[in-house]
């Protein structure tokens, strides 16, 4: 069995300096050349106790979103929720840093970082010159040089298309947003968006008219895009619509109801997050639930490995999704 003292022997520092290293000691001090060689002596030797991790010290949490878009959006709330504590679960420190801050506040000795949010190209630009690990949540916009976890919305699009044909609807529309490049500030489309209506011209049941989208996933996108819908369309509304997340479909849920569109009776509604608010609508919402806990721990592992086992090949890794059948579908 392993012990402190052979760890000590092989990365040729005293006992006291492997302890302290190995039970994330913050008061000591010692250079980062030391701890990477305790800690790669301790892994090549197969030291192990119940209470020790290895841990991830400097870790830098970049979350690119404004105060706003949390507060409008409460997938993204929770996700930084979820960080957090998944950050103290794996015995990783973390610093986390906003939009406001601006990139160059970052640190330039940072061990790696878990990234959230739309990055212009000068601040990924800064990051490579930083660092080369790193792992994006929820996006994937250097797919050379960091690695992403992401749910796989691929995949629930077509499965929400396919769970709305199984309910014999034919006329499907789709209400979702569109993203900003902050480079050109100009809008291009989410690939929810592209996806459904790949899916559904393979079925030959692709209607434009029925399609709406405007800048952002907030619950006031889904109040002014179902107002346009229901201007436009009146009486030719169709029978479902898939919404590419839950702030916008509670924003149409609002409108349908205000206006005396019955659900699901007279539409459906199937959106994606099942955020925490999604059970307590009126009608409760059908949504396909991302799991947020199986997206950030495999982003901590992944981070891991790359600063531990400095793995140089990166990984796309993208998490399956269950559809959560509610009463806003019939």
């Amino acid at each position: 069995m392993t012990t402190l003292k052979d760890v000590a022997e092989d990365a040729q520092v005293s006992i006291a300096t492997v302890s302290r290293i190995l039970n994330n000691d913050s008061s000591l001090s010692v250079m980062e050349e030391t701890r990477k060689r305790v800690l790669e002596s301790a892994k090549k030797l197969g030291y192990r106790k119940k209470t020790f991790e290895f841990p991830l010290l400097n870790i830098a949490f970049l979350y690119w979103l404004t105060k706003e878009t949390e507060i409008d959006d409460v997938y993204f709330r929770e996700m930084r929720e979820e960080i957090e504590k998944e950050a103290r679960k794996y015995n990783i420190e973390i610093t986390c840093y906003t939009i406001e801050n601006g990139i160059e506040i970052i640190p330039k000795n940072i061990q790696g970082f878990i990234a959230v949010g739309s990055f212009k190209e000068k601040e990924l630009d800064f990051l490579r010159g930083i660092t080369q690990n790193g792992v994006f949540l929820d996006t994937s916009p250097e797919t050379t040089k960091y690695d992403s976890v992401r749910p796989d919305l691929y995949e629930i699009t077509d499965q929400a298309v396919d769970y709305l044909v199984s309910r014999k609807h034919k006329e499907i529309g789709f209400i979702g947003g569109t993203f900003v490049d902050r480079d050109s500030d100009t809008d291009f489309p989410d690939l929810r968006e592209n996806q459904f209506r790949e899916k559904m011209t393979k079925l030959n049941l692709l209607n434009e008219r029925y399609i709406y989208t405007n800048r952002g996933f907030t619950f006031k996108n889904g109040v002014n895009l179902m107002e346009q819908a229901i201007a436009d369309l009146k009486e030719e509304m169709p029978t479902a619509f898939f919404v590419a997340s839950d702030a916008i479909a509670l924003g149409c849920l609002q409108v349908l109801n205000k206006r005396g569109y019955a659900v699901p009776k007279r539409v459906s509604l199937i959106s994606i997050n099942d955020i925490s608010l999604a059970k307590y609508v009126t009608p409760p919402l059908t949504t396909f639930k991302i799991n947020m806990e199986a997206l950030v721990s495999n982003a901590m592992k992944l981070l891991s490995e790359q600063i531990l086992e400095e793995r140089k090949y990166r990984k796309k890794l993208f998490i399956e999704s269950d559809l959560i059948i509610r009463k806003t579908t019939r």
